[in-house]
Parts: structure tokens; sequence; C-alpha cells
């Protein structure tokens, strides 16, 4: 069997996201290495009996000196380890070690392209230059002979094919990372004040400001809802929002926040609709969840977040950056708790054909006995 070696720039995303994948392959009797920084998570990475490497990669990228040293180091783990396959995730995982993958000579690559990031929904001449460099680099990172690229909405994958003239036989679509449908459950909606809940990182490109702008104008109309984050403020990413901001809002009375939770099942059981205004996705685990847990969902009309339900049978899509149409649909979903009722038992329904992590789990394991083969 293989030696699979990981690479993300983040543990937490690794165990939320791609843990139960490596423990499927390590029980496959792949030899599975989990690349990622230092720092939370990396315990709990080990704690399930997988081999950490630390990296020296951030989810920022603002040093060139720094960003220099973690291409260079991921070519010398490379060499040092001489994985036969690679799983790269996310942006700067996939561009560095695609290139890296390259000059050492991996046998075979896999590359998860989760979202494009917000250097593609800014605009302005600096977004667009910035797209043009991103396009180069992976042209380069994806540019290996025997790879595949793995992405979880159609838009996404045309988006880097225009980019970088990526051939469409390399790529494959998987609608996300799955969903433990036997943790999460659905559930009978909470017999309380109807509970809408945005569960995200306090990012402007969350549409969080618009949760809060439809949320201020319902209850100055006297809807009785409560309206909550889950969450908290991420000082890597240049969205991220203020403590203070945050703070503020929840002086003022519009919103409350729960602050970062790990039980996402018990936070999705108190809801009664699951929102989520983003401005681009991969695939959005949380409205995989909320699908999961029987749980109406009210999200934008963009890439990814419209991949992930079924408009107008699981939840409501919302144009993007409309604060009022996001109000109107929560109005329309508050003042029906049977709709919420049926669209939850449609978006089960959905998550039991589309989002159970074992399929998606068993799509990759394929992946990685193609990929080995040729290698």
């Amino acid at each position: 069997m293989a030696r699979l070696l990981f690479v993300l720039n983040d543990a937490p995303f690794f165990l939320s996201h791609r843990l139960p994948l490596a423990l499927a392959a390590q029980a496959a009797g792949h030899e599975v290495i989990v690349g990622t920084p230092a720092g939370d998570g990396v315990d709990a990475i080990r704690a399930h009996g997988l081999t950490h490497q630390p990296l020296p990669l951030t989810r920022s990228g603002r040093n060139p000196l720094r960003e220099a040293w973690a291409l260079l180091s991921l070519i010398l783990l490379f060499r040092r380890l001489k994985p036969d396959l690679v799983h790269l995730v996310t942006i700067k995982p996939v561009m560095y070690g695609g290139i890296a993958a390259r000059i050492a000579g991996v046998p075979g690559v896999v590359a998860a392209i989760s979202g494009l990031g917000f250097m593609f929904i800014r605009k302005g001449w600096r977004a667009t230059l910035m797209r043009s460099l991103i396009g180069r680099l992976y042209g380069v990172a994806l540019g290996h002979p025997n790879q595949r690229i793995i992405f979880q909405n159609s838009d996404d994958r045309d988006s880097v094919i225009a980019l970088t003239g990526l051939p469409l036989a390399k790529t494959i679509l998987i609608r996300g990372s799955g969903v433990d449908l036997q943790r999460y459950v659905a559930t009978p909606l909470p017999d309380t004040a109807i509970t809408v809940v945005l569960a995200a990182r306090f990012l402007v490109d969350k549409g969080v400001r618009e949760f809060v702008e439809a949320a201020r104008a319902l209850r100055q109309a006297g809807s009785p809802a409560r309206f909550v984050l889950v969450g908290s403020v991420d000082p890597a990413n240049p969205a991220t929002l203020s403590a203070a901001t945050v703070d503020g809002w929840i002086s003022e009375g519009i919103i409350e926040c729960w602050g970062q939770r790990s039980d996402m099942p018990a936070v999705l059981a108190s809801a009664h609709i699951v929102v989520l205004p983003s401005y681009r996705e991969g695939m959005p685990k949380v409205l995989l969840e909320a699908a999961a847990c029987a749980r109406a969902v009210v999200t934008t009309d963009v890439p990814g977040c419209r991949d992930a339900i079924e408009a107008g049978v699981t939840g409501l899509l919302v144009p993007l950056r409309d604060a009022g149409a996001l109000a109107t649909a929560l109005h329309s979903l508050i003042k029906d708790p049977a709709r919420c009722r049926a669209m939850g038992l449609a978006g089960r329904a959905l998550a039991e054909r589309a989002f159970d992590v074992r399929q998606v789990v068993a799509c990759h394991l394929q992946i990685y006995q193609e990929v080995s083969t040729r290698s």
C-alpha cells in the first residue's frame, strides 16, 4: 500500500474535514502522515494514531521570505519522506505542494480545491492582478502528469480551467467532505422561540454584516425570533470583522453570540433555521450538517452555497449582498414553522442521498487507488 501524506495549513481544519478519510485510508493499509503547522489540533491528530509532521505553512501570505521557505520546506520534506502519494488540501497547500511535488518527483498527487478564496470575490485591479498570479501558480501546481484535482462545485472547476487550461479529464467533482449521518441526526424543532443561526468565521465574505442587517430589520418590525452567531473572528484572514464590531452588535441587542463551538450537532439541534449569506464557497460544510439535522436553510445564490441545497425544497436562495432579500426570506420561514419542518425533512433526505461521509470516503479511496496504480 502507499505512503500517503496529507498537506494542509490548519490542523483543526484537517480534524473537521479530512479525519474520517485519513482513518479510512489507514484502515485500508496506507501509511498515513499528516502535515500541518504546529499548534492547536496536533495532539488530537496524534491521539487518533496518525503520524504528524510539522510544516512552516501559514494561512496568510504577506512575507515573501517566509513563503519561499514554506515552498522549500515542502520540497525537502517530500524528498526526505518519499511519499507515494500526496493529498493537498486548500489553496496554499495545493499551490506550494503541487510545485514541490513536481520538483521532488512525488509519483502521484491529489489536490482538493475546496473553494477559491477571497481573491475570486474581490473587485478592482489588485484582485485582478492577484487572480492572474494565482492562475499562473495553479498552472504549474496542477501540471503533474499523474494528478487528480477534486472540486466541490462546477463553478470553481470551470474558473480554474479558464485560468490555467487544466484538462477536464484531470478533474473530479465531489460535493464536499461529507457528513457523519450517525452523529448529525434529524431532531424535532425545539419548542422555543424561533432561533436563526449563522455558524461561520466572522468574516465580511461570509455575509455576517448582511445577516446582522437582516436581523436588525426584523427586530425593528417586531419579529420574536432570536438571531445567533456561532464562531469567532479570524485575525489571519484579511476579511475578518473586529471583535469590537461583534461586541457592538451584541450590546445593541440585535444578535446573540455563542462563540466558537465544537458541539455542532447540539448547536444545530437548538436552531430552527440555519443561514449562510456567504459571497462564495467550495461546499459549505455547515449547510450539509444543517441538512443532515433536518434544518431549513437560507443561503446565497452563489457558487458552493446553491450547490448545497435544493432551492425551494430544502431551503431558500437569496441574492448576494442583499440584506433586504435575506430578511424577507427569513421572515417567510419564521412565520411558517410547518414549512421549516418540511424543508428540514427534505434536507435530511438530500443528506442521505448525497452527503454521507461514507460515500465521500469511498470516492477518495478509489481516486487513491487509480493514482497509485498509474505511478
